[in-house]
Protein backbone atom coordinates (compact mmCIF):
# COMPACT_ATOMS: atom_id res chain seq x y z
CA UNK A 1 0.00 0.00 0.00
CA UNK A 2 1.24 3.46 -0.82
CA UNK A 3 2.37 5.76 1.99
CA UNK A 4 0.63 8.71 0.37
CA UNK A 5 -2.29 10.11 2.35
CA UNK A 6 -5.68 9.36 0.81
CA UNK A 7 -8.48 11.60 2.05
CA UNK A 8 -11.13 9.32 0.54
CA UNK A 9 -9.68 6.36 2.41
CA UNK A 10 -9.32 8.35 5.62
CA UNK A 11 -12.91 9.65 5.40
CA UNK A 12 -14.15 6.15 6.25
CA UNK A 13 -12.28 6.06 9.56
CA UNK A 14 -13.94 6.84 12.91
CA UNK A 15 -11.84 8.30 15.73
CA UNK A 16 -12.70 9.15 19.31
CA UNK A 17 -10.32 11.58 21.02
CA UNK A 18 -10.52 11.83 24.81
CA UNK A 19 -8.49 14.06 27.08
CA UNK A 20 -7.65 17.53 28.31
CA UNK A 21 -9.43 20.13 26.16
CA UNK A 22 -7.92 23.62 25.95
CA UNK A 23 -8.31 26.93 24.20
CA UNK A 24 -5.07 28.46 22.93
CA UNK A 25 -5.23 32.26 22.78
CA UNK A 26 -2.60 34.39 21.06
CA UNK A 27 -2.26 38.14 21.48
CA UNK A 28 0.00 39.52 18.76
CA UNK A 29 1.44 43.02 18.93
CA UNK A 30 4.46 45.26 18.69
CA UNK A 31 6.73 46.55 21.40
CA UNK A 32 9.03 49.55 21.27
CA UNK A 33 9.36 50.70 24.87
CA UNK A 34 9.77 49.51 28.44
CA UNK A 35 7.00 50.06 30.97
CA UNK A 36 7.64 52.85 33.52
CA UNK A 37 5.92 50.62 36.11
CA UNK A 38 8.30 47.66 35.86
CA UNK A 39 11.23 46.48 33.70
CA UNK A 40 8.97 44.74 31.19
CA UNK A 41 8.10 45.53 27.55
CA UNK A 42 4.84 47.27 26.73
CA UNK A 43 2.98 45.39 23.98
CA UNK A 44 0.43 47.19 21.83
CA UNK A 45 -1.91 44.32 20.91
CA UNK A 46 -2.99 44.47 17.29
CA UNK A 47 -4.33 40.99 16.61
CA UNK A 48 -6.01 38.21 18.60
CA UNK A 49 -6.08 34.60 17.47
CA UNK A 50 -7.81 31.62 19.07
CA UNK A 51 -7.14 27.95 18.35
CA UNK A 52 -8.03 24.57 19.76
CA UNK A 53 -5.42 23.13 22.11
CA UNK A 54 -4.64 19.89 23.92
CA UNK A 55 -6.95 17.01 23.04
CA UNK A 56 -9.04 19.42 20.97
CA UNK A 57 -6.03 20.06 18.73
CA UNK A 58 -5.55 16.31 18.31
CA UNK A 59 -9.18 16.04 17.19
CA UNK A 60 -8.75 19.01 14.86
CA UNK A 61 -5.74 17.36 13.26
CA UNK A 62 -7.58 14.08 12.72
CA UNK A 63 -10.51 15.90 11.17
CA UNK A 64 -8.18 17.86 8.87
CA UNK A 65 -7.02 14.53 7.45
CA UNK A 66 -10.63 13.63 6.66
CA UNK A 67 -11.42 11.29 9.56
CA UNK A 68 -14.85 11.25 11.21
CA UNK A 69 -13.73 12.61 14.57
CA UNK A 70 -15.49 12.95 17.93
CA UNK A 71 -14.06 14.69 20.99
CA UNK A 72 -14.84 13.84 24.60
CA UNK A 73 -13.61 16.06 27.42
CA UNK A 74 -14.67 18.72 29.93
CA UNK A 75 -15.12 22.47 29.50
CA UNK A 76 -16.50 25.16 31.77
CA UNK A 77 -19.77 27.03 31.45
CA UNK A 78 -18.07 30.17 30.21
CA UNK A 79 -17.12 32.25 27.19
CA UNK A 80 -13.98 30.20 26.53
CA UNK A 81 -16.03 27.00 26.49
CA UNK A 82 -18.36 28.50 23.91
CA UNK A 83 -15.37 29.41 21.75
CA UNK A 84 -14.10 25.83 21.96
CA UNK A 85 -17.48 24.52 20.82
CA UNK A 86 -17.58 27.01 17.94
CA UNK A 87 -14.04 26.15 16.80
CA UNK A 88 -14.81 22.43 16.93
CA UNK A 89 -17.83 23.01 14.72
CA UNK A 90 -15.73 25.02 12.26
CA UNK A 91 -13.14 22.19 12.23
CA UNK A 92 -15.70 19.49 11.48
CA UNK A 93 -15.23 17.78 14.86
CA UNK A 94 -18.28 16.24 16.56
CA UNK A 95 -18.37 17.64 20.10
CA UNK A 96 -19.25 15.26 22.92
CA UNK A 97 -17.91 17.65 25.56
CA UNK A 98 -19.18 17.64 29.13
CA UNK A 99 -19.76 21.00 30.78
CA UNK A 100 -18.70 21.58 34.38
CA UNK A 101 -20.05 24.66 36.14
CA UNK A 102 -17.51 24.26 38.95
CA UNK A 103 -14.37 24.84 36.87
CA UNK A 104 -13.27 27.18 34.06
CA UNK A 105 -12.37 26.04 30.58
CA UNK A 106 -8.60 25.53 30.40
CA UNK A 107 -7.03 28.49 28.57
CA UNK A 108 -3.42 29.14 27.61
CA UNK A 109 -2.87 32.80 26.72
CA UNK A 110 0.33 33.70 24.89
CA UNK A 111 1.55 37.26 24.27
CA UNK A 112 3.75 37.49 21.17
CA UNK A 113 5.70 40.48 19.87
CA UNK A 114 8.17 40.52 16.97
CA UNK A 115 7.70 36.76 16.55
CA UNK A 116 8.84 36.13 20.13
CA UNK A 117 6.64 34.78 22.90
CA UNK A 118 6.98 37.13 25.88
CA UNK A 119 4.77 35.34 28.39
CA UNK A 120 2.20 32.54 28.71
CA UNK A 121 -0.68 32.74 31.18
CA UNK A 122 -2.51 29.50 32.11
CA UNK A 123 -6.06 29.35 33.49
CA UNK A 124 -6.98 25.84 34.63
CA UNK A 125 -8.56 23.65 37.32
CA UNK A 126 -9.11 19.89 37.49
CA UNK A 127 -12.64 18.74 36.51
CA UNK A 128 -15.06 17.84 39.28
CA UNK A 129 -15.73 14.18 40.14
CA UNK A 130 -19.31 14.51 38.88
CA UNK A 131 -18.30 15.60 35.39
CA UNK A 132 -15.65 12.87 35.21
CA UNK A 133 -18.18 10.19 36.14
CA UNK A 134 -20.55 11.41 33.45
CA UNK A 135 -17.71 11.49 30.93
CA UNK A 136 -16.83 7.85 31.62
CA UNK A 137 -20.44 6.80 31.01
CA UNK A 138 -20.48 8.67 27.73
CA UNK A 139 -17.16 7.14 26.73
CA UNK A 140 -18.66 3.66 26.99
CA UNK A 141 -21.67 4.61 24.85
CA UNK A 142 -19.42 6.08 22.11
CA UNK A 143 -17.13 3.06 21.77
CA UNK A 144 -19.31 0.95 19.41
CA UNK A 145 -19.13 3.68 16.74
CA UNK A 146 -15.35 4.06 17.01
CA UNK A 147 -12.41 2.41 15.22
CA UNK A 148 -9.53 3.99 17.15
CA UNK A 149 -9.39 5.75 20.52
CA UNK A 150 -6.80 8.45 21.23
CA UNK A 151 -6.21 9.30 24.89
CA UNK A 152 -4.50 12.72 24.98
CA UNK A 153 -3.10 13.28 28.46
CA UNK A 154 -1.90 16.78 29.32
CA UNK A 155 -2.04 16.19 33.06
CA UNK A 156 -4.99 18.50 33.68
CA UNK A 157 -7.25 15.84 35.22
CA UNK A 158 -9.59 14.87 32.38
CA UNK A 159 -8.00 11.40 32.11
CA UNK A 160 -8.19 10.47 35.77
CA UNK A 161 -10.05 7.29 34.75
CA UNK A 162 -7.61 6.39 31.95
CA UNK A 163 -7.09 2.84 33.24
CA UNK A 164 -10.83 2.13 33.10
CA UNK A 165 -11.07 3.70 29.64
CA UNK A 166 -8.31 1.48 28.27
CA UNK A 167 -9.98 -1.60 29.74
CA UNK A 168 -13.38 -0.67 28.28
CA UNK A 169 -11.91 0.04 24.85
CA UNK A 170 -9.88 -3.16 24.77
CA UNK A 171 -12.94 -5.18 25.78
CA UNK A 172 -14.58 -3.84 22.60
CA UNK A 173 -11.47 -4.71 20.52
CA UNK A 174 -10.67 -1.06 19.82
CA UNK A 175 -7.18 0.22 19.02
CA UNK A 176 -5.99 2.55 21.80
CA UNK A 177 -3.24 5.16 21.38
CA UNK A 178 -1.98 7.20 24.33
CA UNK A 179 0.00 10.44 24.38
CA UNK A 180 1.33 10.10 27.96
CA UNK A 181 2.16 12.62 30.66
CA UNK A 182 4.10 12.46 33.92
CA UNK A 183 6.19 9.59 35.25
CA UNK A 184 3.47 7.12 36.28
CA UNK A 185 2.94 4.99 33.17
CA UNK A 186 1.38 1.98 34.94
CA UNK A 187 -2.06 3.54 34.37
CA UNK A 188 -1.55 3.14 30.60
CA UNK A 189 -1.02 -0.62 30.84
CA UNK A 190 -2.68 -2.57 28.04
CA UNK A 191 -2.88 0.23 25.48
CA UNK A 192 -1.78 -0.57 21.93
CA UNK A 193 0.61 2.34 21.31
CA UNK A 194 2.29 4.96 23.53
CA UNK A 195 3.84 8.05 21.93
CA UNK A 196 6.21 9.76 24.42
CA UNK A 197 8.82 12.30 23.38
CA UNK A 198 12.42 12.13 24.59
CA UNK A 199 11.99 14.17 27.77
CA UNK A 200 8.80 12.30 28.70
CA UNK A 201 10.50 8.92 28.29
CA UNK A 202 13.52 10.04 30.32
CA UNK A 203 11.17 10.87 33.22
CA UNK A 204 10.12 7.23 33.30
CA UNK A 205 13.20 5.17 32.37
CA UNK A 206 16.04 7.59 33.09
CA UNK A 207 18.74 8.87 30.74
CA UNK A 208 20.51 6.71 28.16
CA UNK A 209 24.01 7.03 26.71
CA UNK A 210 23.67 4.88 23.61
CA UNK A 211 21.11 3.48 21.18
CA UNK A 212 21.61 0.05 22.68
CA UNK A 213 20.77 1.33 26.16
CA UNK A 214 17.75 3.22 24.81
CA UNK A 215 16.54 0.07 23.08
CA UNK A 216 16.91 -1.98 26.26
CA UNK A 217 15.04 0.54 28.41
CA UNK A 218 12.27 1.18 25.87
CA UNK A 219 11.66 -2.52 25.27
CA UNK A 220 11.63 -3.25 29.00
CA UNK A 221 9.01 -0.53 29.51
CA UNK A 222 6.95 -1.79 26.58
CA UNK A 223 6.92 -5.34 27.96
CA UNK A 224 6.18 -4.14 31.48
CA UNK A 225 3.16 -2.16 30.29
CA UNK A 226 2.01 -4.94 27.94
CA UNK A 227 1.69 -2.59 24.99
CA UNK A 228 2.18 -3.50 21.34
CA UNK A 229 4.36 -0.55 20.40
CA UNK A 230 6.19 2.42 21.86
CA UNK A 231 6.73 5.25 19.38
CA UNK A 232 9.44 7.62 20.60
CA UNK A 233 9.36 11.04 18.96
CA UNK A 234 12.89 12.47 18.93
CA UNK A 235 12.56 15.94 17.41
CA UNK A 236 15.49 16.54 15.04
CA UNK A 237 16.46 12.86 15.38
CA UNK A 238 13.19 11.61 13.89
CA UNK A 239 11.20 8.74 15.41
CA UNK A 240 11.93 5.25 16.68
CA UNK A 241 9.32 2.50 16.89
CA UNK A 242 9.83 -0.27 19.46
CA UNK A 243 7.83 -3.50 19.03
CA UNK A 244 8.32 -7.20 19.77
CA UNK A 245 9.98 -7.43 16.33
CA UNK A 246 12.67 -4.93 17.37
CA UNK A 247 13.30 -1.24 16.72
CA UNK A 248 12.82 0.70 13.47
CA UNK A 249 13.74 4.32 12.84
CA UNK A 250 12.76 7.12 10.48
CA UNK A 251 14.80 10.28 10.11
CA UNK A 252 13.31 13.71 10.69
CA UNK A 253 12.02 15.57 7.67
CA UNK A 254 14.54 18.29 6.72
CA UNK A 255 12.82 21.69 7.03
CA UNK A 256 13.03 24.90 9.04
CA UNK A 257 11.52 24.63 12.51
CA UNK A 258 9.36 27.65 13.34
CA UNK A 259 7.20 26.40 16.24
CA UNK A 260 7.02 22.93 17.85
CA UNK A 261 3.72 23.69 19.65
CA UNK A 262 1.26 20.87 19.07
CA UNK A 263 3.63 18.75 16.95
CA UNK A 264 2.95 15.74 19.18
CA UNK A 265 -0.80 16.24 18.61
CA UNK A 266 -0.28 16.10 14.86
CA UNK A 267 1.87 12.98 15.12
CA UNK A 268 -0.57 10.93 17.20
CA UNK A 269 -3.58 12.09 15.16
CA UNK A 270 -1.91 11.13 11.88
CA UNK A 271 -0.76 7.79 13.28
CA UNK A 272 -4.27 7.02 14.54
CA UNK A 273 -5.98 7.91 11.26
CA UNK A 274 -3.55 5.72 9.30
CA UNK A 275 -4.04 2.80 11.70
CA UNK A 276 -7.82 3.19 11.50
CA UNK A 277 -7.42 2.95 7.71
CA UNK A 278 -5.63 -0.41 8.25
CA UNK A 279 -2.14 0.87 7.41
CA UNK A 280 0.76 -1.22 8.79
CA UNK A 281 2.32 0.37 11.86
CA UNK A 282 5.67 1.25 10.28
CA UNK A 283 4.04 2.97 7.29
CA UNK A 284 1.71 4.82 9.64
CA UNK A 285 4.79 6.00 11.56
CA UNK A 286 6.41 7.26 8.35
CA UNK A 287 3.31 9.30 7.51
CA UNK A 288 3.13 10.68 11.07
CA UNK A 289 6.79 11.67 10.83
CA UNK A 290 6.11 13.54 7.60
CA UNK A 291 3.13 15.33 9.15
CA UNK A 292 5.19 16.36 12.19
CA UNK A 293 7.89 17.74 9.90
CA UNK A 294 5.34 19.92 8.12
CA UNK A 295 3.51 21.26 11.17
CA UNK A 296 6.65 22.53 12.96
CA UNK A 297 7.04 24.99 10.10
CA UNK A 298 3.79 26.68 11.09
CA UNK A 299 3.03 29.08 13.95
CA UNK A 300 1.25 27.73 17.00
CA UNK A 301 -1.03 24.71 17.12
CA UNK A 302 -1.61 23.95 13.46
CA UNK A 303 -2.86 21.11 11.26
CA UNK A 304 -1.74 19.20 8.19
CA UNK A 305 -4.21 18.15 5.51
CA UNK A 306 -4.03 15.03 3.35
CA UNK A 307 -3.08 17.07 0.29
CA UNK A 308 0.05 18.38 2.06
CA UNK A 309 1.13 14.81 2.74
CA UNK A 310 0.98 13.73 -0.90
Amino acid sequence: MTEKADRTQFSKTRLLVVGDVMLDRYWFGDTSRISPEAPVPVVQVGKIDERLGGAANVARNASALGAQTSLLGVIGVDEAGKRVEALLHDSGVHSCLQTDSQVPTTVKLRVIARQQQLIRLDFEEAPSSGSLAQKLKQFETLLPETDVVILSDYGKGALEQVTSMIALAKAKQKIVLVDPKGDAYAKYKGANVLTPNRSELRQVVGAWSSEAELNQKAQALREQLEIDALLLTRSEEGMTLFTSAGASHVRAQAREVFDVSGAGDTVIATLAVALAAKWPLERAMALANRAGGIVVGKLGTATVCAEELQ
